[in-house]
C-alpha cells in the first residue's frame, strides 16, 4: 500500500511512510485497551489539562500545521489556517463541557429515584478522510477522549504528514501512551480491528461504499458505529431572496476547499422568476476565481487532493455532458500542472443522468430552475442523499416552513450548511447516521447506564 504525501499543486512525492504490519496493529489496540482500563478512572479535570493544552499547542504551531494541510492535499492555506483554528475551538469546547454534558441526568419517575449515569465503552477505532485532514480527527477523537475512551486512527492513505502530527500533539499535551494512536494501515486491516473483542465501536467519516462497508462490519461484530457519508447538499434560492448576497454566498458554498465537502451546496436549486439573473451573477463570480498554487494568499482556486480525484471528477462531468447536460462555464481541466479542474456550471441535468444523484466532488454546480417553492422542495428531496441544506428568502418565517419540509439532518437559512463545535453535524438517509459536535457527539459511544435507587 502506497502511504505518501503527494503535493496536488505539482504532483511531486514529499514523503513516504512506511505501513505497520498486523502483529503491530495487533500490539497498538492492546496498548490502546490497557491505557483505556486507567485513563476511564481519572477525572474530567485532568482530562481538561491535556485538551486544553492541545488547543494551546495547534495555536502555537498553527502555520507549520496549516502548511503542512496545504501540502498533503491542496488546500489554501487561508482556509488550512481556519482548520487549524477551528480544531483548537473543538478541543476547548469539549475540554470545558465535558464534564456538564455527561453529568448524572435524573429520570421523572413517579414513585422511585433513578437517573442516566454516562459511563466510556472502550477503545474505538476511526476511519478518517482527507479532505479536512485535522478537524475531522479531532472531531472524532476529542469529544471520546474526555469522555475516557481510548481511540485508534486510520487516516487517509494521502495526508500522512498529518496523521504523524496529529498523534505527535496529543502525545505532547500529556495523553498517556495508547490513549490515542496513529495507525499507518491498508483498509484490509480495519475488519481485524473492528472484529477485535476488545474494540467497543468504529466511526467512519467518507465515501458511501466504504460507509456500507464499515457499517457491515460493524453489525457483524455487534458493534456501535457512526458514519458521516456522502452530501449533495440543495441550495434553494426563492423569488424573494436577496439575490446579491445569495450569489456570493452561493459561490462561498460550493468552492469551500475546492469544492471538496460533504456539505458543500452542490445542487442550487432556483425559482424561475430570479433564475436568469442568478445564473449570470453566479458564472460571473466563479469566473473571476484565480488558480494558482495553493501556499499563495491570492489564489482564490486552489487544486483537488489527487490526479485521480481529477480525473474521477471529469469523468463525472463528462458523463453529463455526453448525456445532453449544458455547460455554461467550465466541464474540463486547465493545461497547467497539478491536480487542478476548472470552475464548472451545469445545467439540463435531468433524474436520467448519472450525475443526478452522485456527489461531484470538486468545484463543479448543477443549476435546476424551478416553478416554485413547492416544486423547489420536491427536487431537494429526490435525492439518495440527506447530509445538509440551505433556503435563501427575504421572509425567515417562510423559510422554515420550507427548512422544516428539507429531508436532511441539518438545514441553514440564508447561509449555506457549516459546521460549528456547539451544534450537531450528520445526516439521513445514505449520508450516514449518528451526530457528531455538540453535546450530542459526547453521546455517541457512551453506556447510558440506568440506575434505580428503588421507592421513594
Amino acid at each position: 500500500m502506497s502511504i505518501a504525501s503527494i503535493n496536488p499543486a505539482t504532483n511531486q512525492t514529499i514523503r513516504e511512510f512506511e505501513p505497520l504490519n498486523k502483529d503491530a496493529v495487533i500490539d497498538a489496540i492492546e496498548a490502546a485497551d490497557k491505557a483505556y482500563q486507567s485513563w476511564r478512572e481519572t477525572t474530567f479535570a485532568e482530562r481538561q489539562r491535556c485538551l486544553l493544552k492541545f488547543a494551546d499547542l495547534l495555536r502555537a504551531d498553527a502555520d507549520e500545521y496549516a502548511r503542512m494541510i496545504t501540502l498533503d492535499m491542496g488546500k489554501r492555506i487561508s482556509e488550512s489556517q481556519y482548520e487549524i483554528e477551528y480544531c483548537a475551538k473543538i478541543a476547548e469546547f469539549y475540554a470545558n463541557g465535558a464534564e456538564r454534558f455527561l453529568a448524572d441526568q435524573p429520570m421523572e419517575v413517579s414513585d422511585a429515584d433513578a437517573y442516566i449515569h454516562y459511563e466510556p465503552l472502550g477503545v474505538l477505532m476511526g476511519v478518517m478522510p482527507w479532505n479536512f485532514p485535522f478537524y475531522q480527527v479531532v472531531r472524532f477523537a476529542t469529544p471520546n477522549i474526555m469522555a475516557g475512551n481510548t481511540v485508534l486512527v486510520k487516516h487517509a492513505s494521502n495526508v500522512p504528514q498529518c496523521a504523524a502530527a496529529i498523534e505527535e500533539l496529543y502525545s505532547r499535551c500529556g495523553l498517556p501512551e495508547g490513549v490515542y494512536t496513529n495507525l499507518f494501515i491498508p483498509s484490509e486491516f480495519v475488519e481485524m480491528i473492528v472484529a477485535d473483542r476488545r474494540v467497543q465501536g468504529v466511526s467512519l467519516t467518507g465515501s458511501e461504499p466504504a460507509g456500507a462497508a464499515v457499517a457491515a462490519l460493524a453489525g457483524k461484530n455487534l458493534k456501535r458505529s457512526v458514519l458521516e457519508l456522502g452530501g449533495n447538499d440543495p441550495f434553494i434560492v426563492l423569488e424573494d431572496a436577496d439575490l446579491e448576497k445569495t450569489v456570493e454566498l452561493a459561490v462561498k458554498g460550493r468552492m469551500v476547499n475546492a469544492g471538496q465537502s460533504c456539505v458543500a451546496s452542490k445542487r442550487f436549486i432556483v425559482v424561475e422568476a430570479v433564475a436568469e439573473r442568478f445564473l449570470e451573477g453566479f458564472k460571473k463570480q466563479l469566473s473571476a476565481l484565480q488558480m494558482g498554487d495553493p501556499m499563495d494568499e491570492q489564489t482564490t482556486l486552489s487544486p483537488l487532493s489527487t490526479e485521480s480525484a481529477a480525473v474521477k471528477l471529469q469523468e463525472q462531468v463528462q458523463s453529463s455532458i455526453d448525456a445532453g447536460a449544458t455547460v455554461v462555464i467550465g466541464g474540463d481541466r486547465p493545461d497547467r500542472e497539478g491536480a487542478y479542474f476548472n470552475p464548472t456550471i451545469l445545467t439540463d441535468v435531468t433524474p436520467d443522468m448519472p450525475t443526478f444523484d452522485q456527489e461531484l466532488f470538486g468545484p463543479v454546480a448543477t443549476v435546476y430552475i424551478v416553478k416554485d417553492e413547492a416544486e423547489a422542495i420536491e427536487l431537494a428531496n429526490r435525492s439518495s442523499y440527506g447530509l445538509g441544506g440551505s433556503v435563501f428568502t427575504a421572509d425567515v418565517q417562510r423559510g422554515r416552513r420550507v427548512a422544516e419540509k428539507i429531508e436532511t439532518g441539518m438545514v441553514f437559512i440564508n447561509q449555506p450548511t457549516k459546521s460549528q463545535a456547539e451544534l450537531p453535524f450528520g445526516g439521513i438517509k445514505n449520508s450516514g447516521y449518528g451526530r457528531e459536535l455538540s453535546h450530542l457527539g459526547i453521546l455517541e459511544f457512551v453506556n447510558k447506564k440506568l440506575i434505580h435507587l428503588g421507592k421513594k
